[in-house]
């Protein structure tokens, strides 16, 4: 079996204009939404991952058609009620946001499904979705009391609910919502905290009537979905790790094109500002119902934060990144209200733990987080390998050390970076970072 390696020389810059590729999370709803759509929906900026590319096919297998024009996916719409019965088990592979939401969309349908993926996504928890599926009158079973593959059953009548999660999660708000769709009456998504809130803003620009206040969002079954055209801004999740390369690699200076800074999406923003971050938001303007901007990031002096529960909900996905410019910094930097991490592609907490010890970083889990004590000279890191055990943002993160290493990092298991970020490699070496990607036997 052979496997992708990273190998990052120590030091560099990152400069010059980037753009890093689509939204994965607006990638995977515009997909979603265009083809339960009546119509004719184009997609520009759209993620070509292997995660996005996971819910594509999985349409694909139940009657979707679609094309290329123009740099654009051109989605041909089956309408609400059009979908065809799979012949085999939706493949899912490592995305669990097309699992979730999914899961909402085949509990509606009248044919039965099984959504399936890989080792790494069939150990996350699904009973988070299962339970209010279930409530709504879903026949939903999963593996081992709540993991994947799930079954689900054909035909159900839904009903609308009243649901309160018990974390703040989007994708759990979006796959009861999409259930909703299908369901008689008002479906209602009370939620605990801040989450992202793509699904609402992308269903209302195909025509859905939602109802949205501070803390939740409703929707009345039996609406339909309108063809429309969508223009997906560049992912700040991805943007972050030049974010933080650019921040604690000397002499940077590195402007990111077209990114989305969606309010529930900019707490690294927030968090690396806190730190002491030059970072500035130009252009800010409106692209595809997303507010969106480019970010010019400058090298600066960081310095530890306590960094909560609030920011933590805001900045989820891009806390391995947030960690690495907390080892930069002076002073120690305290994560709380992260538990959330602990299941991810892995357990974020524990790994990110490991690697920053094995680069010589002082550090100590607690069980919601993580407390990082700085080391602010010019080398940050020492040299070593790396295991990301296979997560892609772990990859990403450790790479980006390397600008502030006193030797060589190498990174194992990075095959899956490719789930959010095709490209990665090439475009952080035009940057600055000398990075290779090597295939090893």
């Amino acid at each position: 079996m052979s496997g992708k390696s990273f190998h990052v020389q120590p030091g560099g810059a990152l400069t010059g204009e980037v753009r890093v590729p689509g939204d994965k999370s607006i990638s995977h709803r515009a997909i979603m939404f265009a083809a339960l759509a009546r119509g004719t929906s184009r997609i520009s900026g759209f993620l070509e991952s292997a995660d996005c590319l996971a819910t594509l096919n999985a349409f694909g297998a139940m009657g979707l058609t679609h094309g290329m024009q123009q740099d654009a996916r051109v989605i041909e719409g089956l309408g609400m009620h059009g979908l065809h019965a799979p012949e085999a088990a939706l493949d899912l592979g490592n995305s669990g946001t097309s699992m979730r939401l999914l899961s909402g969309i085949m509990a509606g349908q009248a044919f039965d499904s099984v959504l399936a993926g890989d080792a790494s996504l069939s150990r996350r928890p699904m009973k988070r979705v299962i339970d209010p599926l279930r409530e709504m009158g879903a026949r939903i079973e999963g593996r081992d009391g709540g993991r994947a593959p799930l079954s689900i059953s054909g035909g159900a009548a839904l009903a609308g609910i009243d649901y309160t999660p018990p974390v703040a999660s989007a994708q759990i708000k979006s796959c009861v919502l999409l259930a909703g769709l299908y369901a008689n009456g008002t479906t209602r998504v009370r939620e605990p905290g801040v989450s992202r809130d793509h699904t609402e803003r992308m269903l209302g620009a195909f025509g859905v009537e939602l109802e949205r206040d501070r803390d939740s969002v409703a929707l009345r079954g039996g609406q339909w979905l309108t063809a429309t055209d969508v223009a997906v801004p560049a992912d700040l999740s991805s943007a972050a790790f030049f974010m933080v390369g650019a921040t604690i690699a000397p002499n940077s200076d590195i402007t990111l094109r077209g990114v989305g800074i969606n309010a529930t999406r900019r707490g690294v923003i927030d968090i690396l500002r806190a730190m002491g971050a030059d970072i500035t938001l130009i252009d800010e303007r409106d692209q595809a119902g997303e507010p969106a901007a480019d970010i010019r990031v400058r090298s600066a002096a960081l310095h530890g934060i306590e960094i909560g529960a609030a920011e933590v909900e805001l900045a989820i996905d891009e806390c391995p990144a947030i960690f690495i410019a907390a080892a930069c910094a002076r002073g120690t930097t305290r994560v709380t209200g992260a538990a959330e991490l602990r299941v991810k592609e892995c357990d974020r907490i524990a790994v990110m733990a490991e690697g920053l010890a094995r680069l010589g970083v002082e550090c100590s889990e607690v069980e919601d987080g993580l407390t990082i004590v700085g080391r602010p000279g010019a080398t940050s890191f020492s040299g070593g390998g790396i295991a990301s055990h296979e997560d892609h943002r772990i990859a990403m993160s450790f790479a980006m050390a390397a600008l502030r290493a006193a030797a060589p990092i190498v990174i194992d298991d990075c095959d899956y970076v490719d789930t959010s970020f095709p490209g990665f490699v090439d475009l952080a070496a035009s940057a600055g970072l000398a990075i290779e990607s090597r295939t090893d036997e």
